[in-house]
């Protein structure tokens, strides 16, 4: 993972997400998941964009 895609998977993960999948169920679980949760939305993004 470079620089960039780790700062937003941090601080926006949903795009981090989209970025690597586009639109599909692996976004919209990151949403429901940063909804419902800073953490569990940033974890996620982080073992999607690997």
């Amino acid at each position: 993972m470079d620089l960039v895609t780790i700062l937003l998977c941090i601080f926006l993960p949903p795009v981090a997400v989209a970025l690597k999948h586009g639109i599909g169920l692996q976004l919209l679980l990151n949403i429901l998941l940063t909804l419902l949760g800073w953490i569990p939305g940033m974890i996620h993004a982080f073992l999607v964009a690997k």
